[in-house]
This record gives C-alpha cells, sequence and structure tokens, in this order.
C-alpha cells in the first residue's frame, strides 16, 4: 500500500513527536506532510525525512509562534489533497485530520486529542497568559472552528485514542467510536530499577502552565521536602520565585541522563491533566511510584496502590495531603515495572501495524458515510 504520514507542525519536540519518530521508523518510505517545518528547532534526523509543507510554512514568524496563526490552519489542511495515496495515517493534535482525501483512500487517524484549542477553549485560556482581545477573539473563531472540526472529523474513516479520556472526548465531540492504542514508550531497554534509590522527589517536563509543576514546587517547599524539577520552559522564573532552599532545578536533561534520574528519586510526581502521559510510565519502568493527579491518562498507567497514588485536587493542598502519606515501603519495584512494560513501544509497534495493515484489508473504496 502506498501509505503516507500526517502530522501538525514540526517546531517543536514532545510527546506527539516522538510517536511521529516511531511511525517513521515502521514506514521509512512514507512521505510525512506536516503545516510548516523548522528544522533548526528538530533534532537532526528529521532532516533526512521527506518532509513535505503547506504554503503555511512561508509566514513570517511561524516557526517561533505558530499559535498566532490559529485561524489559519483549517484553510491549509483543508486545501491539502493527498488522494494519491492509499493510506493516510495522521498523527493528530490540532487540524491535520481535516485534510482531504479521495473514496479511494483509507483516513487513520492516530488522535492524540481533539482539537484541545476549540474543544477546550476555557481551561486553555485560563492556563496561558492571553490578554482580554486575545480572549475574546478566540472565543469567537473557536465556535466557528468546531463545526469545520467536527465535520473534518467525520471524514476520518477510522480513529485510534491514545488513552480512554481521549477516546472519551472522541465520543463527546466528534460522535465517532475509536479503538485504543496506548502511545510508545521505551520502557524495556532504556529503564530498569536499581538497589537503593534517592530520596528526592522527581518531577520532569517542559516548564509551561498548564503542566502545573507548580503545584510540585509550592508543595515540597511547604513540607520541606527535596524536590528535583528537570527541563526548561517559559514557566522557568516564575517557579523558581517560589522554590524554597529544598528544590533544585536541572535545565534540560539529556536523554541518556534519564535512566538514572529516573531510578534514584523516591518518587514521581505528575500533578498535571494529561491525554496520556509518557513521563510517568518511565518513572515506572524504573521502578518508582508515581504520586499523579486524579485524571487524564493517569487514569490508565497509574494503578493505586501498586504503582502510585492520586491526588483528587488540583491545588497545593491535595497534593500535600498525599505527599504526608505517601509509604514508598508499600510499593515493590519489579510490580511497578511490569505494569509499565504494558506500555513498551514493542507492543505500540505491533499494534498499530496490526491495526493499519487489517484495516487496509478490510476497507471498502468509495463507502458511504464520508461527510463532505
Amino acid at each position: 500500500m502506498k501509505l503516507a504520514l500526517v502530522h501538525d507542525w514540526l517546531n517543536q519536540i514532545g510527546g506527539a513527536e516522538d510517536v511521529l519518530e516511531h511511525l517513521v521508523r515502521y514506514y521509512p518510505d512514507a512521505p510525512i506532510f506536516t503545516s510548516m517545518y523548522a528544522p533548526d528547532l528538530m533534532p537532526d534526523a528529521c532532516r533526512e525525512w521527506p518532509i513535505h509543507t503547506s504554503w503555511m510554512n512561508r509566514l513570517p514568524g511561524i516557526h517561533t509562534h505558530h499559535q498566532r496563526y490559529l485561524p489559519l490552519y483549517p484553510l491549509a489542511w483543508g486545501g491539502m489533497n493527498l488522494s494519491a495515496y492509499d493510506v493516510v495515517l495522521s498523527n493528530k493534535s490540532g487540524f491535520c485530520h481535516g485534510l482531504r482525501t479521495g473514496p479511494e483512500t483509507l483516513h487513520i487517524c492516530y488522535c492524540l486529542a481533539p482539537t484541545r484549542y476549540i474543544w477546550d477553549l476555557e481551561n486553555y485560556l485560563a492556563r496561558e497568559d492571553f490578554g482580554r482581545s486575545v480572549r475574546l477573539a478566540s472565543r469567537l473563531v473557536a465556535a466557528l472552528f468546531r463545526r469545520w472540526d467536527y465535520r473534518a472529523a467525520q471524514r476520518v474513516d477510522h480513529f485510534i485514542a491514545i488513552s480512554t479520556e481521549i477516546q472519551q472526548r472522541i465520543q463527546r465531540y466528534y460522535h465517532r467510536e475509536s479503538t485504543i492504542i496506548y502511545p510508545p514508550v521505551e520502557a524495556a531497554e532504556r529503564f530498569a530499577p536499581i538497589d537503593q534509590p534517592g530520596e528526592y522527589f522527581l518531577a520532569l517536563s517542559r516548564l509551561v502552565p498548564y503542566k502545573r509543576i507548580d503545584l510540585a514546587v509550592q508543595a515540597c517547599t511547604a513540607l520541606d521536602l527535596p524536590l528535583v524539577v528537570g527541563g526548561k520552559g517559559r514557566d522557568l522564573e516564575r517557579l523558581r520565585s517560589m522554590a524554597g532552599p529544598t528544590v533544585e532545578f536541572l535545565g534540560y536533561v539529556p536523554d541518556e541522563d534519564l535512566p538514572d534520574l529516573f531510578a534514584r528519586c523516591r518518587a514521581f510526581i505528575f500533578p498535571g491533566l494529561e491525554d496520556f502521559g509518557i513521563v510517568p510510565v518511565q518513572a515506572q519502568a524504573a521502578g518508582r511510584p508515581v504520586i499523579a493527579f486524579r485524571g487524564g491518562g493517569s487514569l490508565d498507567t497509574v494503578i493505586p496502590g501498586q504503582t502510585g497514588m492520586f491526588f483528587v485536587e488540583q491545588t497545593v493542598e491535595s497534593l500535600k495531603q498525599a505527599l504526608l502519606t505517601f509509604d514508598e515501603s508499600v510499593y515493590d519495584p519489579a510490580t511497578i515495572r511490569a505494569h509499565a512494560l504494558r506500555f513498551d513501544s514493542a507492543l505500540f509497534k505491533r499494534a498499530l501495524t496490526d491495526t493499519v495493515a487489517q484495516t487496509w484489508e478490510t476497507f471498502t473504496p468509495g463507502q458511504a458515510g464520508r461527510a463532505e
């Protein structure tokens, strides 16, 4: 089959790009279509990929401020036609599922999230520092885009969700069924427990407001608990300003340093509401329990009492209570690691490629039911 990969944008490195990297390994000959590509901001390996961009790639400043061009994404993707391919596999969190395909093309969407900028707008606006005029304009645009996004979702032939949370959102917003295939985590080969973990709690993330690392910083400061924070982002200075002497900021952590950093922590703190969350699975692969906010993908990846514990509200007090009652002696590193291996990349590869092949085998070209 002639297959094309589709990705929203290539100007940042995160979970979506981790998934894309795996898809490229599975389908090395497939071209990659994206709205824009900033080679200086992406790993060098991307320069070997057959990347095709939309006209948006020529817009001034888009590589570093792509959010400003939000109203143009539906126009760009809606004008992209990939009907020359047998199968289109879109890796979507934004608008790329809105591309056009003909009746002979199978469109499978690996849905990282329904477009959160429009379906979860109020929470998104609350997390970021936007002015009043931007907020008003965003609400007006979002109302229009919800209709476009819904219609675009009806043109997808098969949805795959990354978690139970995303499966429920696909049903709620798009009225579509989906199967679940958890994202790939390099668990088996990269991470392993050690005999004597350290005494620090660990938080590792892009340092942006919605990740809620501030909860971990404030809770550990108040309780005088050692916390190590890894990652960089625009929220760094704000987090430093609220941190006490027990909080250490590492900045960017190279991939090769992650296994030891995870294995030596007392527990990993995951305070954000995430669609899935690869990092807490990595911590569990290293045998360490996770203290997570009870919601989103954590409901799929953390087993209370076996691989970690939940705190029930995204507040400092709720996290403090969890930290005060946390007892690492009740957790068995081998049990925690065994659970994490359920999300290993080898299982993802098998599930994803089998699903693509089987869906293609049973696909009926020209089938009715697509919205135009």
